[in-house]
């Protein structure tokens, strides 16, 4: 992948990153407005507006760790936005899985987002445990997948309106956006990850 593409697809991803993260900021207003649906969650009150602060708080920050020139030339600036976005991070995980217990979507949807606040918990405390063990290189790979579990707050809401577009019943719809929305970016990290190896191999050899 040449550079242009690759800083691309970054710019793609920080934009929507920032824009949902501002976005759900809102919920953090007094009253704000919330569907009848998302409260009807047995743990919305008060777990929603905390995952949403917590994972808005990952989206704005998570996109600016992957600059290589934010590392090398401002290393502490780097180390302090790490240390907030893993704390994001494992707030949004937790109180994710409580919604996900919660959900009313049935237990396939419930399964889906339990999967996705646990491995979201796993990979990021990985990619923290290696970076105080100053194991930079196995770090930098779990971040990849810490973030592209974070960016499940994007790929969620960018697939919501194909279900009526599509004609499918939105409850259906949502059930499947449960792993659709995770799975097939934790997918896009591993293959991504992959071709770094095989890029590396011929190097190290």
């Amino acid at each position: 992948m040449n550079s242009k593409l690759s800083y691309g697809l970054w710019g793609l991803a920080a934009f929507l990153s920032v824009g949902v993260a501002i976005f759900s900021y809102r919920l953090l207003a007094p009253a704000p407005f919330v569907s009848p649906d998302v409260l009807a969650n047995l743990f919305a009150r008060p777990w929603l507006f905390a995952h949403a602060g917590f994972a808005a708080t990952a989206l704005l920050v998570g996109p600016f760790q992957f600059l290589p020139k934010l590392r090398a030339r401002r290393p502490r600036l780097h180390r302090w936005m790490g240390r907030i976005y893993v704390f994001a991070c494992l707030g949004g995980g937790a109180t994710g899985l409580a919604l996900a217990i919660g959900t009313t979507a049935g237990p396939v949807a419930a399964a889906g987002f339990a999967a996705l606040a646990l491995a979201w918990l796993f990979t990021t405390g990985q990619a923290f445990r290696l970076a105080l063990a100053r194991r930079f290189v196995e770090h930098r790979r779990w971040m990849v997948r810490s973030f592209a579990l974070t960016f499940a707050a994007v790929t969620l809401r960018l697939y919501l309106p194909f279900g009526p577009m599509m004609g499918i019943d939105f409850m259906t719809a949502y059930v499947a956006i449960a792993w659709l929305c995770w799975v097939p970016n934790l997918a896009f990290a591993e293959l991504y990850l992959a071709r770094d190896v095989r890029r590396a191999a011929p190097a190290a050899a």
